[in-house]
């Protein structure tokens, strides 16, 4: 059963197929929750990977709409897109039990990885240690991918 506080998804379809309009609707509920708003995770501050900038609009931005691996190449994810309300509260509702939290070493940093698995949707965030990027989130169409991020649960442990 979906968590309470998940939104619903923005669907193209509620834009009459209007992809400019459809867009500019992603654009603004991703800047109502992380440009707009203070969001934290467990009491730390979010910022936002703005470099490299894209239409006047974040790295965070496009790495929760689109996928690809070259950054000036990267095309709209139809799933990211339709799911681009759910990183803030996904991140906000950290601790319920719904949700498996764990940290892995990335460099000197840490990244940290909030599983929906009921949904198949992944956050990962990038923590600096005096604040948190939200690095990219994204749905998980597969199970075999499923199964390889719940063994990345057993074995990092929950925080």
């Amino acid at each position: 059963m979906q968590p309470l506080w998940l939104p619903a998804l923005l669907l193209l379809e509620d834009y009459n197929g209007n992809w400019q309009r459809y867009f500019d609707a992603v654009y603004a509920a991703f800047e109502q929750d992380f440009v707009h708003s203070k969001p934290e995770f467990r009491g730390k501050r979010l910022g936002l990977k703005r470099h490299p900038e894209y239409d006047g609009k974040s790295a965070t931005f496009w790495h929760m709409m689109s996928t690809g691996e070259d950054e000036a190449e990267r095309v709209p994810d139809m799933r990211r897109c339709e799911r681009i309300r759910w990183p803030k509260p996904v991140i906000g509702n950290s601790t319920d039990p719904v949700l498996k939290v764990w940290a892995e070493p990335k460099g000197n940093q840490r990244r940290i990885f909030i599983f929906l698995e009921e949904e198949g949707y992944l956050v990962i965030l990038d923590d600096r240690g005096e604040y948190i990027l939200p690095w990219t989130a994204y749905f998980i169409e597969y199970e075999h991918q499923r199964r390889k991020y719940n063994k990345r649960w057993q074995r990092y442990g929950a925080i």
